[in-house]
């Protein structure tokens, strides 16, 4: 993408030019002439730690609490915690008989003390339970079989070299190595990977929650937590167009997820609650976005069954486009996951299947609406086949996080899921590899929590114990899970072959990651924004961390990231 000078509006001028570091724009000044203001007196909604999963932890006594980042370490600086693990627990069985509590609850959880002892830096200390190897040997089978993309060519040893882009264009146009020309060729665009220089930034006044590239590359929006959503046009992927913002009417904290339709006509959004915005993508049309009612029952239900969430209001953490564009499936703090026919507009299927708030959604294939996943807080990702659900029940599940999931992203392929979990790791599954719903239920999945807060602790490994379970494929490792529901993806298909796998961080990074567990890249955002838009010292902004009033440390985190498509650039 180019600076500010390439982005070229229609209507209204790009801001003073003095106001601003090159290469960035203020997005909120140059659309205040395409969109009237909203009244925030009915937007200042500020829910406690136990309504928004996803909320930053705040006291309610004080407005600009709910914009700071607390530090874990805040009031233990005095208090020395020993965590004490039994010999014999390191290798106890599960229990039998489904658990009864969420992960993190109490029994065989760590108590109170133990919990922040196991939060807190460690000074040393370090876990029993050594990390998953780097690199993975199921991750490099991975690599080699053909299913994420073609590997380099054999060569002798002696001859074998780190081929750089230019070398490997000057191959391909002096025909060299003609017997693997096919496989030179696509090597070139797989191995691009975006770098950390920023070429465009683009600032607002609240803080962006998520944002995605659509299939083809020639659209991308923005969700932030002042309930709008803009929209770029990217056919161009590094000169944008912005030309449209639509709002989320009564929205709660914030837009919780959008989702782009198949065909680019319409975006649907969330907020925390049972309502969702479907706003048409054309920048003529200028009514008032549809909502679409979750909370209306399945037909014949009726409105007694209270715990599935229809009925009463709820809110929605996750929403997700079926391939045909036709439903909409939505996760909810109802431990319910819903599927919404758009035609009928209706409700039309509720699973009941969670201890807790479902954070993540997703459809299993792009051609087909009958799998889906859903990952919760109560550690679990569960698969069901809409076609054998008569006694509502999954089709299996996907064990191995030992906290909540925050983020489930499929292939596309009906086959690999990608997931992030507050245990700090993401990790990929295999459909064949699912457990069983009985095998599932003689498991207490809670017991190898560590029941820490991931909004305003710090995450730390004395105490952390691998599940002893685990059906994922690969375990990554290095990001930072805190704060919010981090978000991860596989790489694009079509220029990279989803050889990557990708993740947002707290700490202000993106972790690209070889399928094998190793790291292929790391952005760092923090460093690429340092001071791009001047600060003003009378004015409080989430995006700084005052230590005083004279001095200000720029601070940032990644929640979400989108890899172009087609292009070597992550937005």
């Amino acid at each position: 993408m180019d600076g500010s000078r390439d982005i070229q509006l229609e209507r209204p001028q790009s801001p003073d030019p003095s106001r601003h570091t090159p290469n960035a724009y203020d997005a909120v000044a140059t659309e205040s002439d395409w969109l009237d203001e909203v009244d925030d007196d009915d937007m200042d909604f500020e829910p406690d730690a136990e309504e928004s999963e996803d909320a930053e932890f705040f006291d309610p006594s004080d407005e600009e609490d709910d914009v700071d980042f607390h530090d874990a370490d805040e009031g233990l600086s005095s208090v020395e915690v020993e965590v004490a693990v039994d010999e014999d627990d390191e290798d106890d069985e599960t229990t039998s008989g489904p658990t009864n509590q969420a992960a993190g609850g109490a029994g065989t959880q760590f108590g109170g003390e133990q919990v922040a002892g196991a939060v807190r830096s460690g000074h040393g200390t370090r876990s029993k339970h050594p990390p998953p190897p780097v690199p993975s040997e199921e991750g490099t089978r991975l690599m080699r079989c053909g299913t994420f993309g073609c590997t380099d060519p054999y060569q002798d040893e002696l001859r074998r070299r780190n081929k750089r882009l230019a070398r490997k264009l000057l191959s391909r146009e002096l025909g060299a190595e003609r017997d693997h020309l096919g496989s030179e060729s696509k090597l070139v665009f797989q191995g691009l990977i975006p770098s950390s220089r920023a070429d465009t930034i683009i600032h607002y006044n609240d803080r962006c929650y998520s944002g995605q590239f659509s299939d083809d590359g020639n659209f991308f929006f923005c969700c932030a937590k002042d309930f709008k959503v803009r929209m770029y046009d990217t056919s161009n992927p590094y000169k944008w167009r912005y030309y449209k913002t639509v709002t989320y009417p009564f929205g709660q904290w914030t837009i919780t997820d959008a989702s782009l339709s198949p065909d680019n006509k319409y975006l649907a959004y969330s907020s925390i609650r049972s309502m969702v915005c479907l706003a048409p993508t054309d920048p003529n049309e200028t009514s008032e976005p549809w909502l679409l009612d979750f909370s209306d029952p399945p037909p014949g239900a009726g409105t007694r069954r209270y715990r599935g969430g229809y009925g009463r209001s709820f809110g929605i953490w996750s929403i997700r486009f079926s391939g045909d564009g036709r439903e909409i499936v939505a996760g909810t703090g109802a431990k319910s996951v819903l599927v919404y026919d758009i035609e009928t507009r209706q409700t039309i299927l509720s699973i009941e299947g969670h201890h807790d708030d479902v954070n993540a959604v997703c459809f299993g294939d792009t051609s087909s609406p009958h799998i889906l996943y859903s990952g919760s807080d109560d550690t679990l990702i569960k698969v069901w086949d809409r076609r054998s659900m008569g006694d509502s029940r999954e089709a299996g599940v996907f064990v191995g996080h030992t906290e909540g999931l925050t983020y489930v992203d499929s292939k596309g392929d009906g086959r690999y899921v990608l997931s992030n979990g507050k245990d700090q790791t993401m990790k990929l599954w295999d459909l064949r590899k699912m457990m069983s719903t009985e095998e599932s239920s003689k498991i207490d999945h809670g017991r190898y929590a560590l029941g820490f807060d991931y909004r305003y602790m710090n995450y730390s490994e004395v105490g952390y114990r691998p599940h002893p379970h685990d059906c994922s494929l690969v375990t990554y490792r290095g990001h930072s899970v805190l704060k919010t529901l981090i978000r991860c993806h596989f790489s694009p298909p079509n220029s990279t072959n989803s050889r990557y796998v990708y993740s947002g961080s707290e700490d202000g990074t993106v972790h690209i990651y070889n399928l094998d567990a190793t790291l292929a890249g790391k952005i760092n955002v923090t460093e690429a924004t340092q001071n791009s838009r001047p600060q003003d010292p009378n004015l409080y902004s989430p995006e700084y961390d005052f230590d005083d009033r004279s001095s200000a440390t720029w601070k940032t985190c990644v929640r979400d990231a989108s890899w172009h498509p087609n292009a070597p650039m992550i937005a």
